[in-house]
C-alpha cells in the first residue's frame, strides 16, 4: 500500500492519467466508479480528456460501487443520476456499458447478480474508492464480514450526516443502500483511494498506521496488493 501526498488538483491529474494510460492500452477494460464529491475533479479530467480526443470509452464498461435504496436512478439524489450528471453524458461511453446497482424494484434479484456480471465482464482493472471518517468504503459499515459480496447495507448514524450535505434535510437521506461487499472490492486488480481534507486524517492515519479489523473496514485493503492512497497535506497521515 503506497501513499501520496499531494496538491488535490495534482492527484485528481494523475489518477484520471492512470485511467487514461489503461483505456488507451486496454480499451475494453472495466473501470470500478465512487460517487461522491472526491472523485469529481478525477471525472472533470476524464470529459476533458474526451472531448479532446485524448481517449475514448466506446468500449469501456463501468461498475458503481452502490445506490441508495429506494431512489429511482431519474432522482437528483440517486447515483445513477450522479454519474450521468458528472461523468456519462459527457463522455463517449454506451450507457448500456455502464453499471449501477438497482435501489427499486427487483433490486434483491439485482443483487444477486451483480458480482456475476462483474466477473463475467472480466473483472474490474481499477477501483476508485474514498473512505468514510468511519473507516467505511462504499457503504461497508464497521462491523461488515470481509468477506462480503454485493448487499443490502444499513447506513451509521454518521454516514447519514456525512451525506446529508447532498439533501435539502437529514430526514430525506435514505437510511439503507445496495453496496458492493469488501470481499467485491478487493477482486478488483488495483484500488486508488482518494481522500481529500483534514476530515480526513483520522481515518488516513489509521488506515495507514493501523492493524486489520472489522471495526475498520477500510483495513482489509492492507491486504490487498496493489493499493495506492491519494491525500493532500490536510488529509496526510500523522507521522
Amino acid at each position: 500500500m503506497k501513499t501520496k501526498v499531494m496538491s488535490k488538483d495534482a492527484a485528481n491529474i494523475e489518477v484520471a492519467d492512470i485511467i487514461i494510460g489503461l483505456i488507451n492500452e486496454k480499451s475494453d477494460c472495466v473501470l470500478g466508479l465512487a460517487t461522491g464529491s472526491t472523485p469529481l475533479g478525477v471525472y472533470k479530467n476524464l470529459v476533458d480528456a474526451s472531448k479532446t480526443g485524448k481517449v475514448s470509452f466506446k468500449n469501456v464498461k463501468t461498475f458503481n460501487l452502490d445506490e441508495y435504496l429506494g431512489l429511482e436512478g431519474t432522482d437528483k439524489h440517486s447515483y445513477r443520476y450522479f454519474m450521468n450528471h458528472n461523468l456519462f453524458d459527457s463522455i463517449d461511453i454506451d450507457k448500456n456499458n455502464t453499471h449501477v446497482p438497482s435501489g427499486v424494484g427487483d433490486y434483491q434479484g439485482h443483487i444477486n447478480k451483480y458480482d456475476d456480471h462483474i466477473k463475467e465482464s472480466g473483472g474490474i482493472d481499477i477501483q476508485i474508492l474514498g473512505i468514510g471518517t468511519d473507516g467505511h468504503i462504499a457503504f461497508n459499515e464497521p462491523g461488515t464480514p470481509f468477506d462480503s459480496l454485493t448487499h443490502v447495507a444499513d447506513l451509521a448514524e454518521s454516514t447519514i450526516r456525512d451525506n446529508a450535505r447532498f439533501f435539502s434535510s437529514i430526514d430525506e437521506v435514505p437510511t439503507k443502500a445496495v453496496t458492493m461487499g469488501l470481499k467485491s472490492i478487493m477482486n478488483a486488480r488495483k484500488i486508488i483511494l482518494l481522500a481529500f481534507g483534514d476530515n480526513k486524517k483520522e481515518a488516513i492515519t489509521r488506515l495507514t498506521k493501523g492493524t486489520v479489523s472489522v471495526d475498520f473496514p477500510a483495513s482489509i485493503l492492507i491486504n490487498h496488493p496493489d493499493v495506492t492512497i491519494y491525500v493532500d497535506e490536510e488529509a496526510a497521515p500523522n507521522k
